[in-house]
């Protein structure tokens, strides 16, 4: 669900800003493309569509998608360190907040990929596909 909320949301931004130029601020994608923002409007869709494949196939019990979103969760964990850690030292508390939460949220993602009953669920399916 968190992938297809985040593909949708940058795939809508990525598309608003292709219709009208300016109309969007790029950095509102910031918080999910950690600095691939910058490359424009059709990196936005780009990783739109890999979140939505990586969310449908993970909705089809593919358990390559699993491992992918695992992935995903640990290299979202890694890049939003930095911003924590700045934000305890500028004292900014609402990037303190954000960012934690958001550490939180991929710590249980990725917790609850790897439990054996769910790792399970998806062998399950690649056996009987």
């Amino acid at each position: 669900m968190v992938l297809f909320l985040s593909a949708a949301y940058l795939g809508s931004l990525g598309l608003i800003m292709l219709a009208r130029p300016g109309l969007v601020s790029m950095t509102a994608g910031a918080p999910l493309l950690h600095g691939l923002e910058l490359a424009g409007p059709y990196m936005f869709l780009l990783v739109a569509a890999a979140g939505a494949l990586v969310g449908f196939n993970l909705w089809r019990m593919h358990n390559w998608a699993r491992r992918v979103s695992i992935i995903l969760g640990f290299v979202g964990i890694v890049m939003l360190i930095p911003s924590v850690s700045g934000s305890v030292l500028t004292m900014h508390v609402s990037s303190l907040v954000w960012g934690g939460l958001g550490i939180i949220l991929r710590v249980v993602i990725v917790w609850y990929l790897y439990q054996a009953p769910v790792a399970e669920q998806f062998s399950k399916n690649a056996r009987s596909a």
